[in-house]
């Protein structure tokens, strides 16, 4: 007697293939693979977690716990070569690596070693390999300063795996931010920034976008009061802000609402100096507004003499309610624009008239040229021992 219909027997046929299915996926080799890549998953994030400078220590303490050993004993071996003071090197790589409570205990570790190799060598007067006071006082003294660098780290919160990362993604974040636009055929830009000292940090950026359609360049030129890693702080801010307010306010709104931003900081050095370019890239024509900024530089081609245009304007953060005059003037075919700070042209031994004459001098060699890779052998030619930030941005119109 036949039970279901054919429709019924056809649906638990297909049933088999599909539990067969099933029970092979979830067979021992399947469950294996799972439970591999699982593990493999886990180890790779506590890895990049570990490297990153957000996981645990145990890996690093781990690691310096067993070279302790083998120092001791290649110590006990052969003390001329391996001398009892070669156990800082674990302590010295401790307190970059580790917290301090793995510290103590890997500073433990090296006590009870170096018990040990006094033990087994005798002490100094036994030999010129023993244990001396010299050795106890050196290991103690690496131990406290590593101490010291592994609080200091603790505080910060920023681990030494990601510390020295951090530094280099925020001169990154700078020098992006600094990255000018492409500009239409017919036009040239250019941008070289000198940190004081030979820093990799600068108080000077720049900021730049094209507006209206990309009709309009406007850059911004900014000198951040100080040097090295506090202006460099301050500017990497600065930049973010002001490359937010760029394009999101009409021209003459930029350089108030900078201002404002300046002093809602309350910094206890907290002025700046900039510069706001906006340019018509269709006509030629532009507009320079500026914050007790020095001067810009335009030659003309016609005349092959150079201008200084002067726009009126109080620094950046000193008090509120500032208003910035606005200098206007035109780019014809073969003319150049520089816009500097003031570390290109003043110095002690130098005023700024004096420092833009050379400017200018060494300026006028690459006419012929046309200004290709002028930006930053004007810095070296001008003011490459000047211990100041240096920038200069230089745009020119082809003939």
């Amino acid at each position: 007697m036949v039970t279901g219909s054919p429709c019924t027997k056809g649906r638990r046929v297909d049933k088999v293939p599909a539990m067969a299915r099933r029970a092979g996926a979830d067979s021992y080799p399947a469950r294996l693979r799972k439970s591999a890549r699982r593990v493999y998953a886990t180890l790779r994030r506590s890895g990049v977690d570990y490297f990153r400078g957000d996981g645990s220590d145990w890996v690093a303490l781990a690691g310096l716990m067993l070279v302790i050993p083998v120092i001791t004993a290649c110590t006990l071996l052969d003390p001329v070569w391996c001398a009892p003071t070669m156990l800082v090197l674990p302590i010295v790589a401790g307190g970059l690596l580790l917290r301090p409570a793995s510290l103590l205990g890997l500073y433990a570790a090296s006590a009870a070693a170096l018990i040990v190799e006094s033990v087994r060598l005798g002490p100094y007067e036994d030999g010129p390999a023993g244990v001396t006071p010299g050795t106890v006082l050196t290991v103690a003294a690496c131990g406290f300063f590593g101490l010291i660098l592994a609080q200091f780290r603790a505080r910060v919160g920023v681990p030494w795996r990601r510390g020295g990362t951090m530094l280099f993604d925020l001169r990154e974040r700078i020098r992006v931010q600094s990255s000018l636009p492409r500009l239409p055929h017919g036009w040239h830009r250019e941008m070289a920034l000198r940190p004081a000292g030979g820093q990799s940090f600068s108080g000077d950026f720049v900021v730049a976008a094209r507006t209206h359609g990309g009709r309009t360049l406007e850059a911004v030129l900014t000198d951040v009061s100080g040097k090295g890693m506090d202006a460099g702080s301050r500017a990497l801010l600065l930049s973010g802000a002001f490359g937010g307010l760029l394009g999101s306010l009409p021209p003459h709104g930029f350089l108030p609402a900078a201002n404002g931003y300046l002093l809602r900081q309350d910094w206890d050095e907290g002025f700046a100096t900039s510069i706001h370019l906006v340019l018509d890239l269709e006509t030629g024509d532009y507009e320079l507004l500026s914050a007790g900024h020095p001067p810009a530089l335009q030659l003309h081609a016609g005349s092959g003499q150079w201008e200084e245009k002067a726009a009126e304007g109080p620094l950046l953060g000193v008090y509120d309610g500032a208003e910035f005059d606005a200098v206007k003037g035109h780019l014809a075919p073969g003319d150049v624009l520089m816009l500097f700070t003031d570390g290109l042209v003043e110095a002690a031994d130098r005023d700024i008239a004096e420092g833009i004459d050379r400017l200018t001098g060494e300026a006028d060699r690459y006419v012929s040229t046309g200004f290709e890779g002028a930006a930053w052998h004007l810095i070296e030619a001008c003011a490459k021992d000047v211990n100041d930030d240096r920038a200069l941005l230089l745009l020119s119109r082809k003939s």
